[in-house]
This record gives C-alpha cells, structure tokens and sequence, in this order.
C-alpha cells in the first residue's frame, strides 16, 4: 500500500488531530455527499447530525449524485435543498472516524468540547471486480466499491 499524505496542510500539528480510514465499503459518490453535510461542523454537531440519519429522522441532502432522488421532509427548510436521502451505512461509518479523531485529539491535550472539523475529504478506494454468470453465456458486472476518507478537527480560534 502506498504511504498516506493528507490533501490538508498545517502550519502547527500540535493545535490540530488527524484520522484517516481506508477501503470503507461504501461508494464514493454516498460517502461524498454524506462529508459535505458535515464539513465546517463542530464535533458534537456532526455527531448528532450522523445519529439522527442512522435513526431515520433527518435526511442528508444529495447535491450532486441526485439523479431520480425524492424529496425529503424538513430538508428544504433548514439545507434550502429538498432532494435528499438516509445513508446510514455512511453514517455509521464517519461515526466511527469522529470517535477516533476525537480520542486522537485528547491524546494532543485538546479540548474536546472546541473542536471543529476544519478539513473532511472522501477519496476512492479500489474496486472489487466481479462478474455473475447469466444465461447464453453472459454476464452481468458485479463490483463492490470503496472510499478513503480523511478527516483534520482543530480547536475553534486556532488554525
């Protein structure tokens, strides 16, 4: 495996906390839309905002991948976007990334209370290529896709 560089760079690593996690097995284009809702966030914020879309009860807005995609209830009034879906794979996922930066942020010294996500960027990851065998002799394309997603949170007043 190739070694690892941030697209982020920082003047002071010790004001700021990283994580990084590879080969997560949901695709690109969900994990994409499910990092821009909570860039710029605060921790507890993006946290919140992860567990009520794991509970089914606020929507993620979809921008960009948005073809055929409904409209949700309550995402044109506080996103001004109304498409939008429940990714909770997603989810459950950068949950797992938020807990890690943040027991990597109390291991700095940071408090823990003022951190913010100051860079979150979802990147693609290797696709498992499969084929399922159909009648006549075809076959029909099976392919499992990943995504990198890197996340730096840093105290709010400091850069």
């Amino acid at each position: 495996m190739p070694t690892w560089h941030y697209s982020y760079k920082v003047r002071d690593e010790s004001k700021i906390a990283k994580a990084v996690q590879f080969d997560i097995p949901v695709s690109i284009k969900v994990m994409r839309e499910v990092v821009a809702a909570i860039r710029g966030k605060k921790l507890d914020e993006a946290r919140k905002l992860l567990e009520n879309v794991i509970a089914l009860k606020e929507p993620i807005p979809f921008k960009r991948y948005k073809g055929k995609q409904s409209h949700k209830r309550g995402l044109a009034s506080k996103w001004k976007w109304p498409i939008g879906r429940y990714p909770v794979k997603a989810a459950k996922y950068l949950l797992k990334l938020l807990d890690n930066v943040e027991a990597n942020a109390e291991n700095k010294g940071l408090d823990k209370d003022k951190l913010v996500i100051i860079h979150i960027a979802a990147h693609k990851g290797i696709t498992l290529k499969r084929w399922m065998p159909r009648a006549f002799g075809r076959a029909t394309p099976k392919f499992r896709r990943t995504s990198h997603v890197e996340i730096v949170v840093g105290e709010v007043g400091s850069k």
